[in-house]
């Protein structure tokens, strides 16, 4: 893959950002360096990106014990688990050469880093051979601890719905941080984080959401793709229960004076399930950066 497609050029270029993108793209590697794989190894939980067979993109929250993902000597990425049953994507990953879009998250020292590539199914989870690896702009994480680790039960509960109803617009609506997952227009997929005060995501419908969009790395790569594909997911945590809310659908880019953007998204389908999750996590410590 070369390092941007054309939805992320002309995204570049109309933030007027192109050269800036240019000189950030060159630490975009195919290897996992060192550093990177000793961060994967020490991490409880990742959020996978894909599309299914309808072309919807979801993103899933996995976790599992440190070490359960881990980089081998191979060079690929070996994840020890798979979206729980219910999940979108749980049978999705199941199929050999699925791409997707990956990223690390370490609430408590707000550092991440991404992994794209093509995923093959294993006897615990699955094998990504990486396309694209690099860390991210750690800007908007709100900070975050593990305060305990629930005990497993007998599986996650599953709700679908096609609008957000009260209830969950109310969940919505506090989040100060959600994952989406996008995809370019050939399927490569991609993962990535957005943080900002409560709020940040508005509910303008039952079936319409908003976000700004934060000057970030440069690089554009989900503005990239909703420009060139808008079918995307989003992934709003619950970091107390464990549960998470799923909404696949279409984005749009709104375009306002001058290089600022925001995003609006329209809900096709709704995936709520509980107890994902069995890390439980402390309150939120806001992200000094995140605008008023």
């Amino acid at each position: 893959m070369t390092a941007y497609h054309a939805g992320e050029l002309e995204v570049q270029r109309r933030m007027g950002q192109a050269e800036i993108a240019v000189r950030v793209g060159r630490m975009i590697r195919t290897e996992i360096p060192a550093a990177a794989a000793a961060f994967l190894a020490e991490q409880p939980m990742v959020v996978l990106a894909a599309t299914d067979d309808a072309g919807r993109v979801w993103a899933s929250l996995v976790t599992g014990p440190a070490g359960f993902m881990h980089a081998d000597a191979d060079g690929t990425i070996a994840v020890g688990a798979l979206p729980v049953p219910g999940d979108p994507l749980h049978e999705v990953l199941r199929r050999p050469d699925e791409q997707v879009g990956m990223i690390a998250i370490e609430p408590q020292t707000r550092r991440r880093m991404r992994v794209n590539g093509q995923a093959r199914p294993t006897a615990d989870g699955l094998r990504i051979h990486p396309d694209q690896v690099y860390s991210n702009c750690p800007k908007y994480i709100s900070r975050r601890h593990i305060a305990g680790v629930a005990e497993a039960t007998h599986g996650p509960t599953v709700r679908h719905a096609d609008v957000l109803d009260e209830r969950l617009q109310q969940i919505v609506g506090r989040t100060d941080t959600f994952f989406v997952g996008s995809a370019d227009p050939d399927g490569n997929a991609d993962a990535s984080h957005r943080g900002g005060n409560p709020g940040f995501l508005q509910v303008l419908s039952p079936n319409r959401l908003r976000w700004p969009d934060y000057r970030g790395n440069s690089m554009f790569m989900t503005l990239g793709n909703i420009s060139a594909n808008p079918r995307c997911g989003l992934l709003i945590p619950d970091w107390q229960t464990g549960t998470t809310l799923q909404v696949t659908g279409t984005a749009e880019i709104i375009w306002d004076e001058g290089p600022q953007c925001s995003v609006e998204f329209t809900v096709d389908e709704v995936v709520e399930l509980n107890d994902v999750s069995p890390l439980r996590w402390s309150q939120a410590e806001l992200s000094p950066a995140n605008p008023i």
